[in-house]
């Protein structure tokens, strides 16, 4: 059983930290977060060992809610427009915190990183997408989840650049187009 106060300073943590990585990006100050937190940094540690920990419980929530997004879409929509949306989803989830991109490529090859479950769960319900729009003939069967996976974080990383992030939407269709083509 957690202790209240540990509790509390858990929520709180994750309430001032989701406005930091917010202001900051993914490379936010830890020092800020506990500092902002009215915590020791000693506090924040205890709580999450690493920024990637720190990170993971902030994403897993709005990963998690993608992957249901996608087994939802599938029962919902044409394959091809359950690929669509999702794709757009994803990036737009993505780009929310400046530099995760990175940190999610990297994450993919390091088993032992925070995010790894995360990112594979993400990556497994994109491809179930993609599989399904596959076998009805919607798109290219040349590619597989990791292929699926790169574009989006190619597009979502081009979204993190401020020349490029006003063409978004455009680059999304650019992608869905190559990846589904009519």
């Amino acid at each position: 059983m957690v202790r209240a106060d540990a509790r509390k300073n858990y929520e709180q943590l994750l309430v001032v930290a989701r406005e930091v990585v917010g202001e900051q990006g993914a490379e936010a100050s830890l020092r800020d977060v506990a500092r902002r937190a009215g915590v020791g940094l000693g506090t924040l540690y205890r709580h999450f060992p690493t920024r990637e920990a720190l990170l993971e419980a902030l994403l897993r929530t709005g990963f998690d809610d993608l992957a249901a997004r996608a087994a939802e879409l599938a029962t919902s929509s044409s394959s091809r427009e359950a690929l669509v949306v999702w794709l757009r989803e994803c990036v737009a989830g993505t780009v929310e915190v400046r530099g995760l991109t990175e940190l999610m490529v990297a994450a993919m090859e390091d088993p032992d990183s925070a995010l790894y479950r995360s990112c594979k769960a993400l990556r497994a319900a994109g491809t179930d997408l993609l599989t399904r729009a596959q076998a009805d003939g919607t798109a290219r069967t040349d590619l597989d989840g990791t292929d699926l996976f790169a574009l989006i974080s190619a597009v979502a990383w081009l979204g993190d650049q401020p020349a490029l992030g006003p063409r978004l939407d455009h680059l999304c269709d650019v992608v869905a187009d190559a990846t589904l083509p009519r």
